[in-house]
């Protein structure tokens, strides 16, 4: 995991609709911003806080950056959240 608090970065609302908006595949800033409805901006800071926990990826293709997020932070999280569980 990122030195950046995940957890911090996934207290905010906005943020956690644009992972659940990229779980379904890759999307420019332009389709992120449109369908949240968020000036590019305030996209461009949830963008980076995102970026910075690793939570996503970012790929350029011609003329447009693409985001995708990125699932290993997710499964390295949901390890780490299952050793509170379980059997004891």
């Amino acid at each position: 995991m990122s030195d950046t608090n995940i957890f911090k970065v996934l207290a905010d609302k906005q943020r956690r609709d644009i992972l659940v908006m990229l779980k379904n595949g890759r999307m420019n800033a332009g389709e992120i911003a449109e369908e949240l409805g968020v000036t590019p901006a305030a996209l461009s800071y949830h963008l980076k806080m995102l970026k910075g926990a690793d939570l996503i990826m970012e790929y350029k293709q011609k003329n447009f950056i693409y985001y995708e997020i990125n699932t290993s932070v997710f499964d390295e999280l949901i390890l780490w959240i299952g050793q509170f569980g379980g059997d004891k």
